[in-house]
């Protein structure tokens, strides 16, 4: 069955006024043309949709069925055109953010909402990319604001400071370096480990691993913090997490967390735009919002 959108009004309208006459006159429709379309669409469907009679006509249950959807068809095309209009008038605006593991799941939320609310008309398309690949999206426009890492190349970067990152050791609270106010990461890659089901951050350490010439001995993937936490804090495994996930995990899990003293695990975040762009009002107001200084 392929019913254009004319063919949908047309047949609301019919079954509105209950008379193809009067339906065809409502889209503007001579009576021979909406009689031929009516014939298409059964036809079409091998199915009969109308009953004619001398006082007009009435849906059949097919037909009752079709005027259902239809219905349902023309409110998600007013929907969509009347936000296409608001994009194009400017009333309604995307800004593409992308940022990595941590800036995602332990200070965005926070950083958004309020902004968020106070915007209703600007949506964020957000995607989690690791800091290399952040910096190039920025670089070639495939994003409008990113969050990363300032350790990578941030050549043609303007960028504002956004959050210090630090990632700790979790495991039970028995564990042999659980007293230690540092660890580094040498010291526990041979240990079994829970991690991440995927992500910037779980990339990251594994290619820290891979330049020792270590591949992880990954017993488990969570697709959360809290999860790893729970999983490390019952001797399932060593994780590696923020240390704003681990404190916050700690109020629930019993366990350690650790610092590793390693230069990669301490990662300064910084939001950040492309040198010299002209940003949009909604995007650049985002930028200096999340650029606010905060406490750390």
């Amino acid at each position: 069955m392929r019913f254009d959108l004319t063919d949908l009004r047309l047949f609301l309208a019919v079954v509105d006024a209950g008379s193809i006459t009067h339906g065809a006159a409502d889209v503007g429709l001579s009576l021979p043309a909406a009689s031929e379309r009516l014939r298409d669409m059964e036809a079409a469907g091998d199915i009969k949709l109308l009953e004619r009679g001398r006082r007009g006509v009435r849906p059949t249950p097919a037909g009752e069925a079709l005027a259902h959807h239809a219905r349902l068809i023309q409110r998600q095309v007013a929907q969509m055109q009347g936000e296409l209009g608001e994009h194009a008038s400017g009333l309604r605006a995307t800004v593409r953010l992308a940022a990595n593991t941590a800036a995602i799941t332990e200070f965005l939320p926070e950083r958004l909402a309020a902004w968020m609310a106070a915007h209703p008309r600007i949506d964020i398309d957000l995607k989690e990319r690791q800091s290399t690949e952040i910096a190039r999206a920025i670089a070639a426009r495939l994003a409008d604001i990113g969050i990363l890492s300032d350790a990578v190349d941030t050549t043609g970067l303007e960028l504002r400071p956004f959050a210090v990152d630090r990632l700790v050791m979790v495991g039970p609270r028995d564990h042999a370096l659980a007293g230690q106010k540092r660890v580094s990461f040498a010291d526990i890659a041979h240990d079994p480990f829970i991690g991440l089901a995927g992500g910037a951050l779980q990339d990251h350490i594994d290619i820290q691993a891979a330049r020792m010439g270590i591949r992880l001995k990954l017993r488990m993937r969570m697709r959360s913090f809290d999860g790893i936490c729970r999983m490390a804090a019952e001797g399932a495994g060593l994780g590696i997490v923020p240390e704003t996930a681990a404190r916050r995990c700690g109020r629930f899990a019993k366990i350690a967390a650790v610092r590793l003293g390693d230069d990669w695990a301490t990662r300064r975040l910084a939001v950040c735009i492309r040198s010299g762009e002209v940003l949009a009002a909604p995007m650049r107001d985002l930028f200096e919002h999340l650029a606010a200084p905060r406490g750390q």
